[in-house]
């Protein structure tokens, strides 16, 4: 029988999550307060407290105790006190990188034998507004929570980088665990497991030309994007216009074969906002799913400037931004994704979540490293990569008239000058003065 020693409701919900079975008994006693000096030293023995005082309450079994901090400059971050706490504490997060640390302690009760370890994981947020922040608050109490928020949930959208491991963030870093009771003669390798710690392999990115860690295949990522399809579909007009499409489809194969990707198959749709018909986006999905707003269109009259946008977001999936930023904020949450068709309420509750997500846009590095891929996959496929520029200056001028819609182009996307640079350097161009000033 495994032990937990702590009343964490997020190691819980893990545990349970990869089909563990175990019994909860939170530990009793006065935590060490010595972080300041030495945040790793700490954890691990606060964890070895906690494992020590549930271990003597039973005669038998694999106690598992845990302790975790945030640390940044030399300051240890905790649980907040209070709203205003709160904030101060996550506006100071979002701003510097910071460091997670757990301590991790097994002990067997029947004989004594004890062991710990510790997991180190690096997160960098993206910088949060005062008004961030309190819309955030009033969905989510931060009182609960080391360092103010969630990374498993809304607060997952706040992070641009974990390096690391993920579940440690969640709180309880499950792969060092499994080598830990493995040493106890305790395997954790169920079926769900197996698939979230040892299921994840590395492969070359043609694309961005670094080595990447995947938890999921070609075949997984394309049912998540069913799913996620499933849910655009369902809250926007799939527009039917045959003229339209054929433009579409035309230019999208083009590029699609240009690309560095040949695993799936894209899909290129047309959709509009019943709400707002004058939205001006694109939208990039898992495996292979691409939807073009109307109104782009519309506004890229050339197919030049058509391929442009697609190849934009041909590169975000060849370089797989969307699964790798899900797999890297959800982890094994993102399991419910693939079943999404499904009536199960938390499976519906995670597409949903996946969905606004993504929506919300990609991060600044990545917007700009898919307008780079974009530019030559568009001049590959013999259009003029020139069309981005023209594109962006056509938006330009309509945003001077009209402030943005919140899911524009411009809402989502880098400055003016900044993505007009990365173009001109991925196609090896001059870089002019006027490059530097975004206007946006």
């Amino acid at each position: 029988m495994l032990i937990l020693a702590s009343k964490s409701k997020a190691r819980k919900k893990l545990l349970e999550a990869l089909g563990v079975k175990f019994r909860v008994m939170p530990a009793r006693v006065k935590e060490h307060a010595d972080a300041v000096r030495h945040p790793a030293r700490t954890v691990a023995a606060n964890a070895l407290l906690k494992a020590r005082d549930a271990a003597r309450r039973v005669k038998k079994g694999i106690v598992v105790g845990c302790d975790t901090l945030v640390w940044q400059d030399g300051r240890a971050f905790g649980k907040p006190a209070s709203l205003k706490e709160a904030r101060a504490m996550l506006k100071r997060l979002s701003h510097r990188p910071h460091v997670l640390y757990t301590g991790i302690a097994v002990i067997d009760a029947a004989s004594g034998r004890e062991m710990t370890e510790v997991e180190e994981t690096r997160i960098e947020m993206e910088p949060l507004s005062d008004r961030e922040i309190a819309q955030y608050f009033r969905k989510v109490s931060p009182l609960d929570k080391a360092g103010g928020f969630d990374v498993q949930g809304l607060g997952g959208s706040f992070i641009r980088r974990i390096r690391g491991c993920y579940f440690n963030v969640v709180g309880l870093p499950i792969a060092r665990l499994r080598v830990m009771l493995k040493k106890f003669g305790v395997s954790l390798l169920l079926v769900l497991c197996g698939f979230a710690v040892n299921g994840c392999s590395t492969e070359y990115n043609l694309a961005t030309h670094k080595e990447d860690t995947m938890m999921y295949s070609t075949e997984r990522e394309v049912a998540i994007g069913d799913s996620l399809a499933a849910q655009v579909e369902k809250n926007y007009t799939v527009v039917q216009d045959p003229q339209m499409n054929e433009r579409l489809d035309r230019v999208g194969a083009k590029v699609a074969q240009a690309s560095d990707r040949h695993d799936l198959t894209y899909r290129f749709r047309i959709i509009e906002d019943p709400k707002d018909k004058d939205l001006v986006n694109a939208v990039s999905l898992p495996g292979g799913y691409i939807y073009i707003f109307k109104n782009l269109m519309t506004v890229a009259d050339t197919d030049d400037e058509l391929a442009a946008v697609v190849a934009h977001e041909v590169a975000h999936i060849v370089a797989r931004h969307s699964i790798k930023r899900l797999q890297a904020i959800w982890g094994y949450n993102i399991l419910t994704i693939l079943a999404g068709a499904t009536k199960n309420a938390e499976a519906a509750q995670g597409v949903q979540m996946a969905y606004a997500f993504l929506l919300s846009g990609y991060s600044q590095e990545d917007e700009l490293t898919a307008d780079g891929m974009g530019a030559i996959y568009a001049k590959r496929a013999g259009y003029n990569p020139q069309g981005m520029i023209e594109f962006l200056d056509k938006l330009r001028k309509r945003q001077k008239k009209e402030p943005p819609q919140a899911l524009s182009y411009f809402k989502t996307h880098p400055g003016y000058g900044r993505r007009i640079r990365a173009t001109k350097e991925a196609l090896g161009e001059n870089i002019d003065f006027d490059d530097f000033i975004d206007t946006l």
